[in-house]
């Protein structure tokens, strides 16, 4: 019997329906689609794609599927022929990324199938062999421990940089004298150097984080398979040391759903931010004309479109700014993590944007921090006047009376203000009063009191431990060149 044909001459409705199914049935994946009838929809593949940025994890999807094609090997698990092709195959894709020739597909999800397709092509069924005793799970999060170990490193570095700038400067300006700031009204005279050491001391401690995190999350989730571990003789120690990990990861469910350490990672780097913030608003501060302390270079100043005058501190202010795309970011991550239960979710696909644009932002952001310190002409002129303003010395001489005449500091604290309600209605400071002028007041003053007062005299006597005396800030400058450098 003859197939009947419509009017068109196509095939009959059934039939294409059928074809179509067929059509559907060849589009669903490869790597996980054997219990579907249909592909993905559209929408469902562009939602569920994510190879637009864990391409990212290229090197550490290749690294990890290197380690654990050996240690398959070494295990008997699969022949040391197929290991080898793997490997093999493995490197000549690593080749191709980072040539620029690896075509990325979309259809294909995420960089461990797109890199899973691609030794299929170059090896042939061997690479189907590669995902024994593994899943995504395990694997995706072995990928992004090893890209966040990297980011660690990366932001150690990056935060040492910024920490010789600001060291090489403070060396410099150790007895150059400044305003010391409470409430954003002089207080008492410091040293500049004294002041960009204090941001030291933060960088350090954002540097003793990094470390924490590092130490804590070097443990490896591969082999703890999709949650449960595997029946396969594995042997996940030595994938662990194959890729630099401490030890395997002890629970094969928190491995899997463990993120705490990009968690972690992004809230060193969101505490670092708020650290590059404040410095960043002392620049703007300090490069104003109201205040004058500070000249950046033409490399990280620009102009106006309208007010050819113009000399505006952008790299400062883009820095300050930054700080709530990393602490947006970090707070992202932690939404999404919050109410998942134990294990994998889906949900967890989002895990990476967040942290590869902290790790961006916090690089550009040192970077253009360290560029500007490393630039920067201080006023030394304009800031010493500064700090003879406000009658800064006024706990000078409080401590004077204490000193000199055993007098209890809140009577002390009280003659001095008297001092200084008569200078501010002289319109003079405290070293132009008069020593007859002072004993109208507290008759046991002498002459003496005039050896504490003025900015110089004031910093030189702050000798006490982590003060701001020049001594002591060139000695915090030796130690922290042997602490952190």
């Amino acid at each position: 019997m003859t197939e009947k044909k419509n009017e068109t001459g196509s095939k009959p409705q059934a039939e294409k329906s059928a074809q179509k199914s067929a059509q559907n049935s060849a589009q669903t994946s490869a790597m996980w689609g054997g219990r579907f009838n249909a592909g993905p929809s559209a929408v469902m593949e562009a939602i569920n794609a994510s190879i637009g940025f864990d391409k990212k994890l290229y090197a550490q999807d290749i690294a990890g599927s290197k380690a654990h094609a050996a240690m398959l090997a070494a295990q008997g698990i699969i022949d040391a022929a197929d290991a080898e092709a793997i490997t093999k195959g493995l490197d000549d894709i690593l080749a191709e990324i980072e040539a620029g020739n690896f075509d990325f597909k979309a259809s294909l999800e995420d960089i461990h199938m797109n890199v899973e397709s691609r030794l299929r092509e170059l090896i042939g069924d061997a690479a189907g062999r590669l995902h024994t005793a593994r899943s995504r799970n395990d694997q995706v999060a072995t990928d992004l421990k090893l890209w966040v170990r990297d980011a660690l490193d990366g932001l150690d570095r990056d935060l040492k940089a910024l920490q010789k700038a600001l060291i090489d400067q403070a060396e410099r300006h150790a007895g150059s004298v400044m305003p010391g700031f409470t409430h954003m009204q002089t207080a008492q005279p410091v040293t500049l150097g004294h002041h960009l050491m204090a941001y030291v001391e933060m960088l350090g401690r954002d540097r003793a984080r990094v470390t924490d995190a590092r130490a804590r999350m070097n443990t490896s989730p591969l082999g703890a398979a999709a949650l449960a571990g595997t029946s396969f003789p594995i042997d996940r120690d030595a994938t662990a040391a194959a890729l630099g990990f401490d030890a395997p990861a002890a629970n094969s469910l928190d491995a899997v759903s463990d993120r705490d350490f990009a968690m972690e990672y992004m809230s060193a780097a969101a505490i670092s931010a708020v650290h590059l913030s404040r410095l960043a608003e002392e620049i703007v501060l300090w490069c104003s004309d109201q205040f004058g302390y500070v000249r950046l270079s033409d490399e990280f100043s620009t102009g106006s479109s309208i007010m050819p005058q113009k000399r505006n501190p952008d790299a400062a202010e883009l820095v300050r700014a930054k700080a709530g795309r990393v602490i947006g970011a970090m707070n992202s991550l932690m939404i999404v993590m919050k109410g998942l239960p134990m294990t994998y979710g889906k949900d967890m696909q989002d895990d990476k944007e967040p942290v590869f644009e902290v790790a961006d932002t916090m690089a550009l952001s040192l970077a253009a921090m360290t560029g500007m310190i490393e630039g920067a002409v201080f006023n030394e002129a304009r800031m010493k006047a500064d700090a003879g303003k406000g009658f800064s010395t006024a706990t000078d001489l409080a401590d004077w009376l204490v000193r000199t005449l055993s007098m209890p500091f809140r009577d002390a604290h009280h003659v001095t203000g008297a001092l200084v309600k008569m200078a501010e209605e002289r319109g003079c400071g405290l070293e132009d009063l008069s020593l007859s002028d002072m004993q109208s007041v507290e008759a046991g003053i002498t002459d003496g009191v005039f050896g504490v007062l003025g900015v110089d005299n004031s910093v030189a006597s702050r000798k006490s431990f982590g003060g701001t005396a020049p001594d002591n800030v060139a000695a915090q400058v030796k130690a922290a060149r042997a602490r952190w450098l």
